[in-house]
């Protein structure tokens, strides 16, 4: 009779005494890019390495870049932990390549007031032919439908999402069999999906997620940084400064710090750029322009260099990732193409005009500086001589008739060390006049 109670006892303290299991919560805001996907298959291992119950990832996304979706997609399906999709909160979008992921999910969630659709291919570096533009739906749409087989879901609307670009509301969404449950908070989504049963490619698992502890998982600092820089405005604005962080260290050698952040600027915008649709065309018309930028400042062209350049500078930025299609996130902001180019022109139109005026100021130093000094002649200059200047002595050459001994000179001119002066007449007043 002991030991009978000392097992109901134990069985009863069994949940307070042994640890809840653990959920690994990740959140991915913003453009599907190749740093999203590493940043998810180091999620899965983390959370494989906690034998964490399930793998929670928060997804608000308007959509990405295709060949990164495929691989994010490959490792949700490839998972060794049971892998639940919340788009949320109220308010998210799962647009374009979150279609694809959150369908990819053992369990799909949906927050209330979010949506799900829109996930029509588009070519990122410029329009399609009729004949590429069926190529590349005919893939997305065979891709979205294996998916949807994979998990049991709705394998017309998965079709019908690709090819009519529809979208729908997280309550149309449970109807259409799309995603699996509607939840309020995590808490729950944690407390519905307890007891539920997922296929793993190694087998079927229960989730036992009631009291789950959730330790959130977080991308490294660096991988932020990269996050964020693989915006392509960001890009571009980094490009820039580089450029011409670059060509201020080139006009004040060594200012150091303008080269400094330039060179590390360009470093990070060409290694974002390697993960973007970049038409090298518009990079080429940049780097042109750019160029005819710095030769305005070297060569006199009245202009004509820098106009070029603006123009290459602006149309470079057009061209250099599409802009004006569905996913928003995969083109430059056109505003902030026409401010970079505006502020750029502003830039070297002041630097020309400062140019031109000092080409115009007199001389304060060095032999130029002397024309239209005055000075006393200490030889009759019959027409050469020698006068005193500044308290100094110089060779002359009289260039207006005779002049005689101790009277005033101006300088006109210097040639080869030798002042060419002209007599100073006194007016009516007693002034000195020419």
């Amino acid at each position: 009779m002991k030991h009978f109670f000392t097992f109901f006892a134990l069985l009863f303290l069994l949940p307070f005494i042994v640890p809840g299991q653990t959920v690994v919560s990740i959140k991915i805001e913003g453009a599907i890019n190749p740093i999203t996907a590493d940043f998810v298959n180091e999620a899965i291992k983390n959370a494989h390495s906690k034998k964490a119950a399930c793998l929670l990832i928060h997804l608000n996304t308007p959509g990405g870049l295709l060949q990164s979706t495929r691989e994010i997609v490959t490792a949700l399906l490839e998972s060794t932990v049971p892998v639940v999709v919340y788009v949320s909160p109220e308010g998210a979008h799962a647009g374009s390549a979150g279609v694809f992921i959150t369908m990819a999910a053992n369990i799909a969630a949906m927050a209330e007031a979010t949506n799900i659709g829109a996930a029509h291919p588009v070519n990122l570096r410029g329009s399609m032919d009729s004949v590429m533009s069926e190529k590349v739906t005919n893939d997305a749409a065979a891709f979205i439908r294996s998916i949807a087989a994979k998990r049991n879901r709705n394998l017309q609307w998965a079709e019908d999402a690709v090819r009519k670009s529809i979208s729908i509301t997280a309550a149309e969404a449970i109807l259409e069999k799309v995603v699996d449950l509607i939840a309020f908070s995590d808490r729950d989504l944690l407390n519905q999906i307890d007891g539920k049963e997922v296929k793993l490619n190694s087998g079927t698992v229960v989730l036992h997620t009631k009291n789950a502890i959730i330790e959130t998982y977080e991308m490294s600092a660096i991988d932020k940084l990269f996050n964020i820089i693989s915006n392509p405005n960001i890009a571009y604005l980094m490009m820039m400064l580089g450029f011409f962080g670059i060509l201020f260290e080139l006009f004040n050698p060594g200012a150091i710090l303008p080269g400094m952040i330039g060179v590390v600027s360009l470093i990070l915008a060409f290694y974002t750029m390697h993960t973007l649709p970049i038409n090298f065309a518009g990079l080429a018309l940049i780097i042109f322009g750019v160029l005819l930028l710095l030769l305005e400042i070297k060569i006199v062209s009245h202009g004509m260099l820098a106009i070029g350049g603006i123009i290459s500078l602006l149309l470079g930025s057009m061209m250099l990732i599409k802009a004006g299609s569905t996913l928003e996130i995969t083109g430059i902001s056109r505003l902030l193409i026409i401010a970079t180019t505006a502020v750029t022109a502003l830039f070297f139109l002041f630097v020309i005009g400062a140019g031109l005026k000092a080409q115009k100021r007199k001389a304060l130093t060095g032999l130029e500086a002397m024309t239209g000094l005055t000075g006393i002649a200490l030889d009759p200059l019959e027409p050469g001589g020698r006068v005193m200047v500044q308290g100094e002595i110089w060779n002359a050459s009289s260039t207006g008739g005779n002049i005689n001994k101790g009277e005033a000179v101006r300088i006109n001119a210097i040639k080869k060390l030798m002042l060419f002066v002209e007599k100073i007449a006194p007016d009516v007043s007693g002034s000195m006049t020419t």
